[in-house]
């Protein structure tokens, strides 16, 4: 009978008598030297092997005794053969059927046979001698039978696996490519992770040491290259980012902010005093942030016209120009941000006809603010070259009046020209004094515009002279000059006006605290006033406190924008509501003149009352010393008539005491205070 493996295959028991003398020889023969065999046999192969050497060592047994000389040739050759058939295996006898399979041509056929003749051969007297005493030293059944299964298992395996790996590189689909870049990604990944990690700990761990004023001197003679400066800034910014645990022992922080001001106006090509001035307004990282936006340049904005044309039209046109271009923001609807273009934006068609107008993203900021609605009567008051002043009346619609204003005739060309290409026709150009406007046209219009002149440390971008022409105290006369055009502009304001007027918008292009919350806080002082939301969604709260200076609350309703925040120029708005025509500073100064004309009238009038006492009383020790001569005089008179009478010579006995009878005291003045 057969065993089951677990393969499915049976091994049968013995083989048959014809074919044992053809086993032996088989056997005998060079079985290894044979051709290799096919993927699906490898494991039948391989068991023939292993019974092969069982049969050879049966044959040197049997090699041993032909020697001895105990039998005949023929009589050995029976007795060997019927020993190796009593004594092999049922797997030697079938390792002997599939090296006669391999030999022959028809496979198919010699293992049918074999499997047959194992089958007649399974029911007779062999099939007790597979598991005898004497086979047991080398045949272990479970042994074996798992060996088997698993080689067979095993080397289909390394067929598969072979073959996979031969068409890994070929065949490789296109998941398992991604996923062999994912993982080398992360492995990537991780070693920068490891390394970053390391340098962090290395930084957080080390203290910085502070140049000297005898290494900076030294370094005074070199030119430092701005690498190295620009790694000082970060090593100095790293410090005062955990100043308790980086700073060098003995250094105080006023000594690494001065040297950080000192290599970021050289490595910026800054005056120390604008750097310094920047430092007060935001933080270290912060001012490092807004010194590195303001030297690149700002997207190229256009505004459409439309009076003229609609936004998405003039984008399909540009679009055909070879212009790459997207939407300004949501913000917006006019607006259109220029990444590319292969023709110039400035002379284009439809430039030349009027459909858009270059203009900033933030100065349009102002203007949206103000909301002029049609029929107004809005005033520009510096309005050179023309694009803040087309944009109100492109929202008006070409009603009400516009009337644009600048000192200076030369810059009013430009406007008038922008305002004929872009068919503006309600606008009115003038040339006046802006700081006089407010006493020849008071109460005249419904809303104002006040993008005042500055000192453009916002739009350093486009005018890079700004970080070595402006000084502090240029920023100060801008700050002058910015509080009486806005002064002037609310005393021309109509707060009564009756169509929900009395709004004006105040805005620079600047950054300065001075030019900015320090002059909307000089008007709120002045003028009755308030400051109201300017309906801009984004920006940044206006500052209410700088340094030792408190500004009032209603100043956070303002709005600011950065380079390094918003991708904008520098600028700020302030929107301001009329409430009467009261001033507040007039008020307070007639008071204190009719406290100075009191004061001074009392002065007076006590230096005059002091005067008169004096005179009086030299006066009056005049009439005394004159009454005292006139009473010695009279006395004299009395005694020379009385010698003239004829009288006895009686002697007259002088009384020591003297009488005044006749003589009369003048009456004492009363003080009147005259």
């Amino acid at each position: 009978m057969g065993r089951s493996l677990r393969s499915g295959r049976q091994i049968k028991s013995l083989s048959p008598p014809k074919q044992r003398g053809r086993a032996k020889k088989v056997a005998a023969s060079d079985v290894p030297k044979s051709s290799k065999p096919a993927p699906a046999k490898a494991g039948r192969a391989n068991i023939a092997s292993q019974r092969q050497k069982i049969y050879e060592e049966e044959k040197t047994k049997e090699s041993t005794a032909s020697e001895s000389g105990s039998e005949s040739e023929s009589g050995s050759d029976s007795e060997s053969s019927d020993e190796v058939e009593n004594v092999s295996p049922v797997p030697l006898k079938k390792a002997n059927v599939a090296a006669k399979e391999e030999r022959s041509d028809d496979d198919s056929g010699s293992e049918e046979d074999s499997s047959a003749d194992g089958e007649d051969n399974g029911n007779g007297d062999g099939d007790d001698q597979g598991f005898t005493d004497e086979n047991a030293k080398w045949l272990k059944p479970k042994q074996s039978k798992m060996k088997l299964t698993d080689s067979d298992d095993d080397e289909d395996d390394d067929e598969f696996g072979s073959a996979s790996e031969e068409g890994s590189d070929d065949e490789m689909l296109e998941v398992e490519r991604q996923s062999r870049i994912i993982d080398e990604e992360m492995k990537l990944e991780q070693e920068e992770a490891e390394s970053e990690l390391r340098r962090t700990i290395a930084q957080q761990t080390s203290v910085y040491h502070l140049p000297t004023k005898e290494e900076l001197e030294e370094d005074e003679n070199r030119v430092v290259p701005p690498s190295e400066l620009r790694e000082r800034i970060d090593d100095i910014l790293e410090v005062l980012a955990d100043f308790k645990t980086r700073r060098e022992p003995g250094r105080s922080r006023s000594e690494y902010i001065e040297r950080l001001a000192q290599d970021m106006a050289e490595l910026f090509g800054y005056l120390q005093e604008l750097v310094d001035y920047f430092l007060s307004m935001f933080g270290p990282n912060e001012c490092l942030e807004f010194l590195e936006a303001s030297d690149k340049s700002r997207p190229l904005v256009v505004r459409v016209n439309t009076l003229k044309a609609r936004r998405k039209d003039l984008a399909a046109a540009l679009m055909k120009r070879g212009v790459r271009l997207d939407p300004l923001a949501n913000w917006s609807k006019v607006g259109l941000k220029i990444y590319e273009s292969t023709v110039p934006i400035g002379a284009t068609p439809e430039y030349l006809a009027g459909h858009y107008m270059l203009q900033s993203a933030a100065s349009m900021c102002p203007v949206m603010a103000l909301g002029p609605q049609p029929g107004d009567r809005v005033m520009d008051m510096s309005a050179a070259p023309g694009g803040k002043t087309s944009y109100i009346a492109q929202l008006m619609r070409n009603k009400g009046v516009v009337i644009a204003n600048d000192l200076k005739p030369e810059r009013q060309k430009a406007t008038v020209a922008n305002l004929h290409r872009l068919g503006v026709r309600n606008a009115i150009t003038c040339c006046y004094d802006g700081r006089k406007i407010g006493a020849q046209m008071r109460n005249s219009f419904d809303r104002i515009l006040l993008d005042a002149p500055c000192s453009g440390l916002g739009v350093i971008s486009r005018d890079p002279s700004v970080k070595v022409q402006r000084t502090i105290p240029d920023v100060k006369r801008c700050a002058h000059l910015q509080k009486e055009l806005l002064v002037a502009a609310i005393d021309a304001l109509n707060h009564k006006s009756k169509k929900g007027g009395g709004y004006m918008v105040y805005s620079t292009c600047s950054v300065a605290v001075a030019e900015n919350e320090e002059v909307v806080n000089y008007l709120l002082s002045k003028r009755d006033v308030k400051l109201v939301d300017t309906g801009l969604d984004f920006g940044k709260p206006g500052f209410t406190r700088f340094e030792h200076k408190r500004f009032h609350p209603s100043l956070a309703l303002t709005r600011r924008f950065y380079p390094h925040v918003h991708n904008m120029d520098g600028f700020y708005v302030a929107k301001i509501q009329k409430l009467s025509d009261k001033r507040l500073g007039e008020a307070e100064k007639k008071e204190a003149e009719a406290v100075n004309e009191a004061m001074g009238e009392t002065s007076k009038v006590e230096t005059e009352t002091k005067v008169d006492v004096a005179k009086r009383s030299e006066k009056k020790k005049k009439r005394v010393k004159k009454f005292r001569k006139n009473e010695d005089n009279d006395v004299q008179e009395v005694v020379r008539k009385k010698s003239k009478m004829s009288i006895p010579n009686v002697q007259v006995q002088k009384s020591t005491k003297k009488t005044n009878a006749k003589v009369t005291k003048p009456r004492r003045m009363k003080d009147t205070g005259m």
